[in-house]
């Protein structure tokens, strides 16, 4: 049992690094937008309408893809109160805990996400801009963002299991 824990936990880390790794570089291909659309309405008076929206829609891919790398890296915010100075086995049994309420709320979110994209995609449901863009793409990276960030949670579960029995995975 522990070896296909163990390569779950490999698996899941794997593909949250690729998957961030990648999605890091949308920042860029934002800001080139937002210069570019900064650029045409000071120098040729000639505005973008539709950069702000794809601008929201690449920074909405950017947070949600990079969650489960973000969680993986330790990189979130953290109330740290008491835990730095507990030992590392009880901060990882601390970790296993709450990760039980992590993946119960991204369960949740996730039922919401699935939801929310069926119907986007069934009804063609669209921005209410100049320019109306469908939502549907973004609903469903937003639906395998949370799932990305669901594996990710299971994978820490595991590891800080791990870790507060003593072993190591």
């Amino acid at each position: 049992m522990l070896s296909i824990i163990r390569s779950y936990v490999r698996a899941v880390d794997a593909l949250n690094r690729f998957t961030g790794l990648v999605t890091m570089h949308l920042i860029f291909l934002m800001i080139g937008l937002l210069l570019y659309s900064s650029i045409s309405r000071t120098l040729f008076d000639t505005p973008v309408n539709s950069v702000v929206t794809i601008s929201q829609f690449l920074m909405s891919a950017y947070y949600l893809l990079g969650g489960g790398f973000s969680m993986q890296e330790n990189a979130h915010v953290r109330m740290d109160l008491f835990y730095s100075r507990w030992s590392s086995r009880r901060k990882a049994g601390t970790d296993a805990f709450t990760s039980i309420f992590l993946v119960f709320y991204l369960v949740v979110l996730m039922i919401g996400a699935i939801s929310s994209s069926v119907y986007a995609v069934k009804t063609g449901q669209a921005t209410r801009t100049l320019v109306p863009y469908p939502l549907a793409p973004i609903r469903i990276i937003m639906t395998i963002g949370i799932f990305l960030m669901l594996l990710q949670a299971t994978s820490a579960f595991f590891k800080d299991l791990a870790k507060a029995r003593g072993v190591t995975l």
